[in-house]
């Protein structure tokens, strides 16, 4: 599978896309920079292009910008993408001085760009934190995804399960996306108050 990450040059994306070439994934990394794009790219030994390039003969485009431009990256690329199914990660959260809050937005982040695209969008993979996913080893955890497209969802809960030592979980529909999202709030103050890396795993599911 040709998998395209959007914003694939930050922490997220470069650690994403060592698991899914290790995976047998055909990778490219996306970046609005073509030669940082290539550089980060040649480094990982996968493909590297401008966003808009790197989308349009991929089989399922991740997109791994920072929240805050998650949706205007969505709405840039909208022509790019085409029908292309969409994997958002991102998490939008709010950085207080009591402590870091979920979005006070009524609807999810994913749900909001599934608005600007033709194709489906999954949410899914925010429990998995960079710093994990890149170490030697899978990081002992469990991934989320939640869509409101079964095919879609079935295929990114497929690539997810050789990312983790984990299990990958339906996690719903597209509305749980919001859970999902606020979900990260409260692992970034867990892992403040702990100073670890706060992973997830359910029990009691066959």
């Amino acid at each position: 599978m040709r998998i395209a990450i959007v914003g694939g040059t930050g922490p997220f994306g470069v650690a994403l896309a060592t698991r899914l070439r290790e995976a047998g994934h055909d990778v490219v990394l996306g970046s609005r920079d073509a030669a940082r794009a290539k550089d980060a790219a040649a480094e990982l030994g996968v493909e590297g292009a401008m966003n808009g390039e790197a989308v349009r003969d991929a089989d399922l485009v991740v997109l791994a910008t920072n929240a805050d431009a998650a949706l205007d990256t969505a709405r840039l690329l909208r022509e790019s993408i085409g029908s292309t199914p969409v994997l958002c990660v991102a998490s939008e959260l709010r950085f207080t001085s009591s402590g870091v809050l979920p979005s006070p937005e009524a609807v999810s982040l994913a749900e909001r760009i599934q608005a600007h695209l033709e194709g489906p969008v999954v949410a899914g993979l925010h429990s998995l934190a960079a710093s994990t996913l890149g170490r030697d080893e899978p990081p002992d955890e469990d991934a989320f995804v939640c869509g409101d497209d079964s095919e879609v969802k079935t295929l990114v809960l497929e690539v997810a399960e050789r990312l983790i030592a984990g299990r990958a979980f339906d996690a719903g529909p597209l509305a749980s996306a919001r859970a999902l999202e606020g979900m990260i709030a409260v692992a970034v103050n867990l892992n403040k108050r702990y100073r670890g890396h706060a992973g997830i795993r359910v029990t009691g599911l066959r």
